[in-house]
């Protein structure tokens, strides 16, 4: 999750800097999470209310995001999950009283909580989002959700808000087995919409069905398992699994970064043409909800278009991103050349705070040898394929 680097006053705003994918600041508006599940709680939430939240977990999780709904989606396009603005998605259902009125209508009354009124505009600026764990499950049919938030402390439970049937607002211990069997509305802040998955990348590039654009990450296509020299090889991450939660579950599920350094299309005959090459770092996310535990996760990803006999050795490391400044793994890859083995420097970017699911290097026989075969890589399972084309 990206955290917060330094509390600031604006104006009789809080505000803090946010650090973003391609290193820049930003400053973002601060709102309690605790007074936007307050505020949730006493809304006149509805069916209708309730259904376009479902419609943009929805979306969410189509376009490869944990089941999530940002409140500046929220007030910009009801019912739009994680990446249907990039892809100019529409929602598919229009709603009488979409849940902003709702928010501005309660804000424009003013407090009645005993808690501030988060106001709307900042809301709309914030990273503050509702996340409804388990959201797929057949929940009693008209039971209403259950709102708390993340405290921020790793807690296993927090306090929720529960609406009883005479409409008094009734206080409840909610934890991840409570949230299993009743819907729950967690207010949380957004940790992985500055980054694009796989399933948004090819969304916005139909051209990888067909493996053109000499992109980096394709779905495989239709190929047979590599047997003799000289063929046109693809190394290919098939699927992977998530064996421990990384995260607490107030915070959501947990975001993977899987990173391959290697040198693609090599076929130097000289020491000096070694130095023609740059090393090619693959590095794309992987959101893994949490009932997707132990659960194979098909991804089809490209990891080296053309792995040549030269490749001796590339360089894998996987994180769950925990945020923090950037840094990075110095390493090195090895090819042949004409018998001789010489070693090529990898820097692989990560994050200061990020758990280290694993990292090393892997060899072309171990490729080989373990095609189509799952492997242990720390707390995943990973499954390679080495694809003749």
């Amino acid at each position: 999750m990206k955290k917060g680097v330094l509390l600031l006053l604006c104006a009789l705003v809080a505000c803090e800097e946010v650090d973003l994918p391609d290193g820049r600041m930003e400053e973002a508006a601060v709102v309690p999470l605790e007074d936007v599940a307050r505020m949730l709680s006493v809304l006149p939430v509805g069916p209708d209310q309730v259904g376009e939240v479902k419609d943009a977990v929805a979306a969410s999780i189509g376009n490869g995001y944990d089941e999530e709904y940002r409140m500046a989606d929220l007030f910009r396009s009801p019912g739009c999950g994680v990446g249907d603005l990039a892809t100019k998605a529409e929602p598919t259902r229009t709603y009488q009283r979409p849940l902003r009125d709702l928010i501005r209508e309660y804000a424009a009354s003013g407090t009645k909580t005993g808690a501030s009124v988060p106001d709307p505009e900042l809301l709309s600026r914030s990273d503050v989002q509702i996340y409804w764990p388990y959201s797929e499950t057949a929940f009693p049919e008209g039971e209403l959700p259950t709102v708390t938030f993340d405290p921020g402390d790793g807690s296993s439970a927090n306090i929720g808000y529960r609406r009883g049937v005479d409409g008094s607002i009734e206080e409840v211990i909610v934890d991840e087995d409570y949230a299993r069997h009743h819907p729950v509305w967690v207010v949380n802040r957004n940790q992985d919409s500055g980054f694009q998955t796989l399933e948004l990348l090819r969304k916005l590039h139909p051209e990888w069905g067909s493996g053109g654009g000499g992109l980096s990450l394709v779905p495989a296509g239709p190929a047979t398992k590599a047997t003799g020299d000289g063929t046109l090889r693809t190394l290919v991450l098939k699927s992977f699994t998530m064996k421990r939660q990384y995260d607490p579950w107030l915070a959501g599920a947990s975001e993977f970064f899987v990173k391959l350094g290697a040198l693609d299309d090599f076929s130097a005959s000289t020491e000096a043409e070694l130095l023609l090459y740059q090393p090619l770092i693959t590095d794309f996310m992987v959101v893994v909800r949490r009932m997707l535990i132990g659960q194979p996760r098909p991804l089809n990803a490209m990891l080296v278009s053309n792995w040549t006999e030269q490749l001796s050795t590339c360089a894998l490391m996987i994180t769950e991103d925990d945020g923090g400044t950037r840094t990075s793994w110095k390493t090195e890859g090895e090819v042949k050349i004409k018998s001789k083995t010489y070693g090529f420097s990898l820097s692989i970017p990560f994050n200061s705070r990020d758990d280290i699911v694993w990292r090393g290097s892997l060899s072309r026989k171990y490729f080989e040898r373990y095609s189509n075969v799952s492997g242990h890589f720390g707390d995943v399972d990973l499954t390679f394929e080495i694809l003749e084309r």
